[in-house]
């Protein structure tokens, strides 16, 4: 049997199109369908239930130095407040997973992490956390609103200032029944947006509220896909996994310069492959697996996720190909259903990120 978070009755009350994800019976879409869903995010104010998500909290003394030797990232200088992507690693450099962690006090972190992680990733922080430091789960509604008018429906329907909350920042503010509402300014589909991280009752009144908005939608784990698609994000299990490291997914920004002895410091070199944005030239729709072909007719790798991208109007993706072939422009073929399709290797984001807005700024 799936699990249900506790706005689960509140989809089912919309009409959702409910499927399993990572155990959990999650909203797919809801009535307006995928790709309205999609654009409505990229115009108005989206609003997605992520509970499913992991929520922890680790504190106490060097807890700093332990999330220094999990993650490739520093977190000594950081300001209070302020939030990081970075992943876990293993003793091959390869990724346990990606997570946010911030810093919301001196000797404290909040962590999000991917739903079909969370058991293994407490394992693996507990078996290598040292006693100082305690783990927190929580189990609380996790809430994003996102799109360009987010910030005025978040300030009109939770009545709070955060005109002076940054991209990757993180602010509490106190529901009117007295309990904590954890605002970060962040978020997956590249737009300007919020994740709420609410107890149960006060995620299912807000989550109620969010709806009565004129600008507010609800919006399902499809629509969220495209949108990360179209920003290039990653998706564990698929874009990255325990066999991928940090440089080989690009993603070697998480990796601070004065981090040097974190898990698998050792076995993270200069890769062979890498992973590169795919924009498709002909006719087709390339998903996930697909092969990707040199004009030579050699396979030189696949897809790890692709899709129809609704604002672009074709078919877009991510995969892994050898470093010569990683340079935009690059002419290639995606193999779909039989077809060798006209493809080129595509600078990631496919279209620009609206965070920069509000100083998005990358802080490893």
């Amino acid at each position: 049997m799936p699990e249900f978070t506790a706005l689960h009755g509140k989809h089912v009350d919309l009409n959702a199109k409910m499927g399993e994800f990572a155990g959990y019976d999650m909203p797919l879409y809801y009535d307006m369908g995928i790709k309205k869903e999609h654009e409505w995010v990229r115009s108005s104010a989206g609003l997605f239930d992520v509970s499913h998500m992991g929520q922890m909290v680790l504190k106490g003394d060097g807890v700093i130095e332990f999330l220094e030797k999990i993650t490739p990232s520093s977190f000594s200088k950081k300001n209070i407040g302020r939030a990081q992507y970075t992943v876990l690693t293993n003793e091959n450099g390869g990724i346990v997973d990606d997570l946010i962690i911030t810093k919301v006090g001196d000797h404290k972190f909040f962590i999000v992490f991917n739903a079909g992680c969370k058991d293994k990733d407490i394992e693996w922080i507990k078996a290598h956390m040292p006693e100082s430091v305690n783990m927190e789960i929580l189990d609380r509604v996790l809430i994003a609103l996102q799109g360009p008018l987010a910030k005025k429906v978040l300030e009109d329907i939770i009545q709070c200032d955060i005109s002076g909350l940054l991209y990757m920042s993180y602010m509490e503010v106190q529901s009117p029944c007295g309990q904590d509402i954890f605002i970060s300014r962040l978020g997956y589909t590249g737009e300007d947006g919020f994740e709420l991280s609410l107890p149960s009752d006060v995620g299912r009144h807000f989550w109620t509220e969010f709806l009565k908005h004129e600008a507010v939608r609800p919006i399902g784990l499809a629509a969220r896909d495209s949108l990360r698609l179209e920003m290039g994000y990653c998706l564990y299990g698929h874009d990255i996994d325990d066999t991928t490291t940090p440089l080989e997914a690009d993603l070697g920004w998480v990796i601070g310069k004065d981090n040097k002895s974190y898990i698998g410091a050792d076995k993270i070199i200069e890769p062979k492959r890498r992973r590169v944005g795919i924009r498709i030239l002909g006719k087709g729709i390339a998903r996930e697996g697909a092969e990707i072909i040199n004009i030579d007719g050699k396979v030189i790798g696949s897809l790890s996720s692709g899709g129809f991208s609704p604002t672009l109007g074709q078919s877009i993706g991510q995969g892994y190909v050898p470093v010569e072939y990683a340079t935009a422009g690059t002419k290639i073929f995606v193999n779909v259903r039989g077809r060798n399709i006209e493809a080129e290797i595509a600078k990631m984001p496919f279209i620009p990120a609206k965070t920069k807005s509000i100083k998005a700024v990358k802080v490893a």
